[in-house]
């Protein structure tokens, strides 16, 4: 693992099941060169023991406000400035009210509101609690003020119930933990992706589609979210997972996916249209599955409704409008046609016929046309060249 550069990371533990993850989440910080300090809730210690969490880190876990010897020192307040990082972890609905309401009335609470460094909550509760309006109006209330919400993860939890509410792994942590810190270009942005393919059913069991895996868009989504942005993610059906911080639509066929766009790109600073969409439905939809009758099948389709293009002659709240140009010849030709015909301000064109690139692969190569210019970003990475369209998308906003 590379070794980050001194990073200093306060954990805050309060009370939940998942505290039992945070002894491999310290080993796993201190193995990346940071040096991790520990700071535990009463309610916290009935999960695991302060001397647990003393032996992975290799430092006194720190548990009261009115600790006569640190408070000589006034050691909250030395804490405070200590820590780079304050990472929240598992942080309890109880502890995300606490916050959202600035209440000081133990340890931790109180270095939250001391700090000067950057805040994190890794969110780990009940899904019922997670979705309950107070959690998810304090949690909105945290993220305006700056904290960053790291999760929650989905899947089965300790009570039986499935869904969100699980504090992410030990190394998805690490990894946050541990990634250079970026300068948020898009912050107070909102910022409208659709993502995947499109399926335009020709009867019950049957539709029409394309191979987009949804990597790019969600890579973009990704990097918005890591920019600052505030993210609405409409993705058509995909085997990968949305970005915890993004607010997630999913849709299925084309009229479904221009319904969500019109209604959030009139909300939206810049709106991306990534996703694949099929260029035409069926005329009309069987009722029932269709069966075997000859050697040869004839279908009447439509033409379906032209997504980016519709975003963009919006006359009204118009957002910056980014297309996507996935082709398999005379790429620069048809992305510039595109670009003047639809009336976009940006697109980005792509030779999907090129092995290894474009559709279910994880890399990519780009070139971003404007009316005026363009830029070539060479082969790499669909999250590194995410970053790379979204830093250009910031210097535009």
């Amino acid at each position: 693992m590379t070794k980050s550069v001194n990073k200093k990371i306060l954990l805050g533990m309060s009370g939940g099941i998942a505290a039992y993850k945070c002894a491999e989440l310290v080993r796993r910080l201190k193995d990346a060169g940071c040096d991790v300090k520990v700071v535990m809730t009463d309610s916290a210690k009935h999960f695991i023991t302060p001397l647990t969490m003393q032996a992975v880190s290799g430092e006194i876990v720190s548990d009261s406000l009115l600790d006569p010897a640190a408070e000589a020192a006034m050691g909250h307040i030395e804490f405070a400035k200590w820590a780079d990082l304050i990472l929240v972890a598992p942080a309890t609905s109880n502890i995300l009210a606490k916050m959202a309401m600035g209440i000081a009335d133990d340890l931790l609470t109180t270095l939250l509101l001391a700090t000067p460094a950057k805040v994190a909550v890794a969110p780990a509760m009940n899904q019922q609690m997670y979705a309950h309006p107070a959690t998810q109006a304090n949690l909105r209330t945290l993220k305006d003020r700056g904290v960053a919400i790291w999760g929650p993860g989905k899947g089965e939890q300790a009570c039986g119930d499935v869904g969100a509410g699980r504090m992410l792994e030990p190394h998805e942590l690490v990894a946050l933990c541990t990634q250079p810190d970026i300068e948020p270009l898009l912050a107070g942005k909102t910022i409208t992706i659709t993502a995947g393919p499109t399926r335009e059913a020709l009867d019950p069991v049957r539709y029409i589609s394309n191979h987009s895996s949804g990597k790019m868009g969600y890579a973009l989504a990704e990097a918005a979210l890591a920019l600052g942005a505030k993210v609405n993610l409409i993705s058509g059906p995909v085997a990968i997972t949305a970005p915890a911080n993004a607010k997630l639509t999913n849709i299925e066929s084309a009229e479904q996916l221009l319904t969500a766009s019109m209604e959030l790109a009139v909300q939206s600073d810049a709106f991306i249209g990534c996703a694949a969409v099929a260029d035409y439905r069926a005329a009309a939809i069987q009722d029932q599955k269709m069966k075997k009758q000859g050697d040869e099948l004839t279908l009447t389709l439509v033409k379906n409704p032209d997504v980016i293009a519709n975003v963009a002659g919006l006359s009204k709240n118009r957002p910056y409008t980014v297309g996507f140009a996935a082709e398999t010849q005379d790429v620069a030709s048809y992305a510039q046609g595109k670009l003047k015909n639809k009336n976009l301000d940006m697109i980005c064109a792509n030779d999907v016929s090129k092995e290894g690139l474009g559709f279910n692969s994880d890399h990519n190569a780009l070139t971003l046309f404007w009316h005026n210019e363009q830029l070539d970003l060479a082969m790499g990475s669909k999250k590194d060249l995410a970053m790379s369209v979204m830093t250009e998308l910031a210097k535009r906003l």
